[in-house]
This record gives C-alpha cells, sequence and structure tokens, in this order.
C-alpha cells in the first residue's frame, strides 16, 4: 500500500480549506483517509498552515511520500528544513572522530 501526505478539500464554495491527510494513493482526493496531519487555508494570511509536527516527522519516517503541493507547503513552514539539518547532524555526528582524553 503506498502512503501519501496531500490535501483533502473542505470549505465552502469560494472559500477554500484544505486539510492536510495521510491516505492510501489509490483512495479519492475526498475519501477515506488515515490521520489528520494539520490544515491550509490560502486565504488565512501569515496563519495560513497549521501542521502536528512530530506527526508529519513520524509519517515521512515510515516512507509516505508528500505530493508536491503538500511539499511546497512543508518547506514553507521551514519543516523541510530543520528535518535536513537533523538528519545532516546526525550523520555528522556519528562520522566524528572522537579525540583521545588527556588523563594520564
Amino acid at each position: 500500500m503506498a502512503v501519501k501526505i496531500r490535501l483533502r478539500r473542505e470549505g465552502r464554495k469560494k472559500t477554500p480549506m484544505f486539510r492536510i491527510v495521510v491516505a492510501d494513493s489509490r483512495a479519492p482526493r475526498d475519501g477515506r483517509f488515515i490521520e489528520i496531519l494539520g490544515q491550509y487555508q490560502p486565504r488565512g494570511g501569515e496563519n495560513a498552515i497549521a501542521l502536528k509536527q512530530d506527526r508529519v516527522n513520524h509519517w515521512l519516517d515510515v516512507g509516505a511520500q508528500p505530493t508536491d503541493t503538500v511539499r511546497s507547503l512543508l518547506r514553507r513552514a521551514g519543516m523541510l528544513k530543520a528535518r535536513h539539518e537533523a538528519r545532516l547532524a546526525a550523520k555528522l555526528q556519528a562520522a566524528a572522530v572522537k579525540l583521545p582524553s588527556a588523563e594520564a
């Protein structure tokens, strides 16, 4: 089962509101989903994106693929940059050589 992080349309006519959900890639756009990760209101101004960052990171770690639109929203929220920096820091920490202590 391929799992995607994608948008689900909600709201009234001419007033869109999208939920960011985890869903099976074969499910319809507004159909079944696994979990709600946040919401996006295009007309919301600076508070347009609200995310559960720990759950988004969990699903990305498990292998869920964000759609192009959701990827750009995650980038705007700063999640992808923070995730990249954390992974890079862990990689550098693992590759670091420990210096011998001066106790002698």
